[in-house]
């Protein structure tokens, strides 16, 4: 088999499930966020269309912890209400379960400024520890590898310059998730008609955040 020259050739790209993941959360004051909502959606390569949506669509609210509460401020932007997830189950018990749903390898995350998705995944890995171990392909950095010299990169400028469909529930998780394949599906494509990019190891180096949970822990001595 011969050099791959395009990157719907490489089997590796052919063969992995891609899956676009989004979480909303809470900001509290002196705390790490807090996730309240998480979705995913599946992508795989059809030949002649580039990644095309599988089976696999997930979503739920989950409870923050009490020091983390959804503030008037959260729900006027997310329209996510305390009474919304003051039943739901915990974001560990979530996760897990989302971990345990998780379609098989080969699988890549997609997220848009992956360092969000990927911390929340990093400080639940106890509760998910398949997601917590992989790496995440940001469409930010894919954005500025296809398309320098932009003056923003934000979720909202990429959709009005690609002139994507706006969700009617933008900062929910299915909501920006199903927007974010969408972006995803044409970055995927400008970088390939370029040749930019070439093979899925290509693009995962140049534009994955690779999992914290994978570096080797640091000792400390007392």
């Amino acid at each position: 088999m011969g050099p791959v020259t395009h990157l719907a050739e490489d089997p590796e790209f052919q063969q992995t499930h891609f899956v676009v993941i989004d979480f909303e959360g809470t900001t509290p004051t002196g705390h790490s966020p807090e996730p309240i909502e998480v979705a995913c959606l599946g992508l795989r390569h059809q030949p002649g269309q580039g990644p095309q949506p599988t089976e696999f669509r997930w979503e739920s609210l989950m409870r923050p912890p009490a020091h983390a509460p959804v503030t008037p401020a959260d729900t006027a932007q997310m329209g996510i209400r305390p009474d919304d997830v003051a039943d739901r189950p915990p974001a560990g018990e979530v996760l897990a379960r989302l971990d345990a749903d998780l379609p098989g390898a080969p699988t890549l995350l997609v997220a848009h400024s992956a360092a969000v998705e990927a911390g929340f995944l990093y400080r639940y890995r106890q509760h998910c520890p398949r997601l917590a171990m992989l790496p995440v392909l940001d469409t930010i950095r894919m954005a500025r590898l296809a398309h320098p010299g932009l003056p923003r990169y934000s979720l909202d400028t990429l959709i009005d310059h690609f002139g994507l469909p706006r969700p009617k529930q933008r900062h929910r998780a299915m909501g920006d998730v199903e927007v974010t394949a969408l972006l995803f599906q044409r970055l995927l494509a400008d970088l390939a008609r370029t040749g930019a990019v070439t093979t899925l190891a290509a693009l995962a180096r140049q534009c994955a955040r690779p999992p914290k949970a994978a570096e080797p822990e640091q000792l400390t001595f007392g």
